[in-house]
């Protein structure tokens, strides 16, 4: 019996399959997309190239199927198998060979040429199967529907649903198992039609072993090559919605870190936290509410609530994974003292710019702890329309600032942020200091030009005493030092060549990646 013997009972059968396989199909472009992300950064870099070698590998797994001439639906089901086995095993094979080489880059792209080869003859190879017994017009339309279906489902379940909750261990799996099933119901479905029974009845029963191999032992591999990513033990591992929260414990200390960067480390990291909030809240007129947007690890807030002042606290972090684990994880818990449970504290769970356009509060001192300009969904945060809308919500003789990386590893960034706050028009004041796990690190702090000028906010943040707060390493001393800056930052021509950061120009990023970050 030949392939074109399929009822219309069949034919809708076989779409259902695609709208399946175009589910599945987008969601490998994903994970790989994710993967190459997080283990190699540079998250635009990794998902253009990823995407455009899956697609230019799709357009080679097109052609290639012209040379299937027979017995296509035993071919359709073979690939189908072939999938299930590279997608489920792609996150054990990238961690589990990560863990042993540094050539991760070359495992992840041929795994994207050999998925996109795959996914790439499907179309194809069900259209011909179905071309017998529809139109030409209707059989291409309704098979390229139900994959572009499929492809919106897999998109929106990968954002809200796979990676938040299965992360990047077990999303493969549930993909691979996509394709399983799809193999698995197209040969029980037709397997009157199938030619080859025997070799895909043995297919069937390897695949499903390997399934169930990987269902146990795919989270001690991804557990292992991702220890291997860290010198230090792994004590916390958490994938969301929007990034990748790592924890590492060696000795007493801990480390957080956020898509493989470190964010602070309990050794030192009151040498950021404290200037990053004492001298705004000493300098602030009136400091009483106040603004923080990220920051959710708590440990600004901390320091905050250091002052009595204080009535109320808005933080505003658009990951709620991040927020709940500072407010409930008994690590987080112990390193911010429980402030993410002070009663002064409101904590919400959105994007700083959507928030700033829905809120019209008005703020004594307002603080940017946020990740560092590594990536282009990070610039609207750092341009000078944000920096408008932030002095929007500045109560006279408020404060704004904001961390600006490193003025030493990457100067360019540093001044930048600096030259896009006075262009929003802020009155700035650079600052800086040596924290020993993350080196030079910088904060800009700004004022509306209407309260005072850069020379008096220069010598009134010399004076400041921090008499009436407790810190750890934040004194008169220390404060006139980091106000301070050798030769090479700001008396060179570099500072007048400088662009402003804006949405529709995000130079910033461009600055940022020229660090000689891999100096230190």
């Amino acid at each position: 019996m030949s392939d074109s013997s399929m009822t219309s009972g069949h034919t809708r059968t076989l779409q259902v399959a695609m709208f399946a396989t175009g589910c599945s199909g987008i969601v490998a472009e994903y994970v790989l997309s994710t993967l190459a992300t997080y283990l190699l950064g540079n998250a635009i870099f990794q998902w253009s190239i990823v995407m455009s070698m899956m697609l230019f590998s799709m357009g080679v797994g097109s052609r290639v199927s012209r040379s299937f001439r027979n017995h296509l639906l035993d071919t359709f089901i073979i690939i189908e198998f072939s999938l299930s086995l590279f997608c489920a095993a792609s996150g054990a094979i990238v961690f589990g060979f990560a863990a042993w080489t540094e050539a991760r880059i070359f495992i992840i792209y041929s795994l994207a040429l050999v998925v996109g080869l795959f996914i790439g003859m499907e179309i194809p190879l069900a259209t011909r199967i179905n071309s017998d017994y529809q139109a030409l017009r209707s059989n291409i339309s309704a098979v390229m529907e139900m994959d572009y279906f499929g492809s919106l489902l897999g998109g929106l379940l990968f954002a809200f649903l796979l990676l938040p909750f299965l992360g990047l261990t077990y999303t493969p799996l549930v993909l691979g198992s996509i394709n399983f099933a799809v193999a698995g119901f197209l040969f029980l479905r037709f397997k009157h039609l199938v030619r080859s029974r025997r070799l895909i009845t043995v297919l069937f029963a390897l695949v499903l072993l390997v399934l169930m191999v990987l269902a146990v032992a795919v989270r001690p591999i991804v557990r292992y090559g991702e220890q291997k990513k860290y010198k230090d033990l792994v004590v916390l591992s958490r994938q969301t919605q929007f990034q990748k929260i790592v924890m590492t414990r060696w000795k007493q200390w801990y480390w957080l870190y956020i898509n493989g960067d470190e964010q602070f480390s309990t050794y030192d990291e009151e040498r950021y936290h404290e200037p990053l909030v004492h001298p705004a809240m000493e300098l602030a007129l009136n400091p009483e509410r106040i603004l923080v947007l990220g920051g959710g690890d708590g440990l600004a807030v901390r320091e905050i609530l250091k002052h009595k002042i204080v009535k109320r606290i808005t933080l505003v972090d658009i990951d709620g994974v991040m927020t709940d684990l500072a407010q409930h994880h008994p690590l987080f818990t112990a390193i911010n003292q429980g402030a993410m449970n002070d009663p002064r504290v409101t904590v919400l769970n959105m994007d700083a710019s959507s928030f700033l356009d829905s809120d019209d509060g008005l703020y004594n001192v307002i603080f940017i702890d946020l990740p560092d300009p590594d990536s282009m969904d990070l610039m609207h945060l750092y341009a000078q329309g944000f920096y408008r809308d932030l002095l929007k919500r500045l109560a006279r003789g408020g404060m704004v600032v904001t961390q600006a990386s490193s003025p030493y590893f990457a100067k360019k960034a540093f001044l930048c942020i600096k030259k896009t706050m006075e262009a929003a028009g802020l009155v700035t004041l650079p600052y800086h200091n040596q924290v020993p796990t993350l080196g030079e690190w910088g904060w800009i702090l700004g004022t509306s030009e209407g309260d005072i000028t850069g020379e008096r906010l220069k010598t009134a943040a010399s004076r400041l005493e921090f008499n009436d707060i407790k810190t750890r390493f934040l004194n008169p001393d220390a404060m006139k030092a980091m106000v301070l800056f050798g030769k090479g930052l700001f008396d060179t021509g570099d500072a007048d060549a400088i662009k402003i950061n804006t949405i529709s120009n995000p130079v910033l990023l461009q600055y940022y990646q020229e660090g000689s970050w891999g100096v230190y």
